[in-house]
């Protein structure tokens, strides 16, 4: 199988250009040589199959191919919310919900987070997760990039949604009080909502509550921070329509 590279920059069949130097050191790195096979994709749902034409030790130069528009996305569209949990568990969880077909994903400041981030460290920290989401799509065969949106307080994004939407199920991960998770949401949209170590505060659930959020359970066992959201996402990913 040809190896698959992100390349943020408009691609044209037939076109010869030289790869961004993130792709080109994928390709250093793997040996290929001219005449080697790549698929290039850009992350608006198409793909081109592509060939490598010339090396040097600072550039990759390659000819497009034909575009193919193959659709490997879920038929729903869902948003990841969630208290950013500590160390290198978030990595996991950007990698792992982009190869399971998360559309989005809001990294959230919570009252019982652990990490607190905020001005250039979260951006440094939110593009190393936009890279993360990249590399997966790459792996996965996935050809639309999951945007990684900046790292806002709970309160503050709550506060910028609208008390309900006609078209999109919002779920609420709880441990408390909450019905059993429907096999599939009755919307082409979901919104599903995470808290981090330690789960949401009771204040916190009854602001999800106010803008419209279901509590749903996943069922009697505690999961961890970075494995409920996963579990979610692989539920609806088996179950979609």
């Amino acid at each position: 199988m040809p190896a698959r590279l992100h390349v943020a920059a408009p691609l044209i069949d037939g076109a010869e250009f030289s790869l961004p130097d993130g792709a080109a050191r994928h390709v250093q790195v793997l040996r290929l040589q001219p005449g080697a096979a790549l698929t290039l994709f850009d992350g608006s749902g198409a793909e081109w199959t592509a060939e490598v034409v010339q090396m040097t030790r600072s550039s990759v130069v390659v000819r497009i191919g034909a575009r193919r528009e193959i659709d490997r996305e879920l038929p729903l569209r869902i948003t990841l919310a969630l208290g950013v949990p500590t160390n290198e568990r978030m990595d996991a969880v950007v990698e792992k919900a982009t190869e399971l077909g998360v559309a989005a994903i809001q990294p959230l400041l919570c009252e019982r987070s652990v990490l607190r981030l905020a001005g250039e460290r979260a951006e440094k920290r939110r593009d190393h997760w936009q890279s993360v989401a990249v590399a997966a799509c790459e792996q996965s065969g996935r050809n639309r990039l999951p945007l990684v949106e900046p790292i806002r307080p709970l309160s503050a994004w709550l506060a910028s949604l609208s008390t309900s939407t006609p078209n999109e199920t919002r779920w609420l991960l709880s441990t408390s009080e909450a019905s059993a998770l429907p096999s599939h949401p009755h919307d082409r949209a979901v919104i599903a909502l995470s808290g981090p170590e330690g789960g949401l505060s009771l204040a916190e659930e009854d602001a999800a509550r106010q803008r419209g959020f279901e509590p749903v359970s996943l069922g009697p066992r505690v999961l961890r921070a970075d494995t409920a959201p996963l579990a979610l996402l692989a539920h609806l990913g088996l179950n979609a329509r």
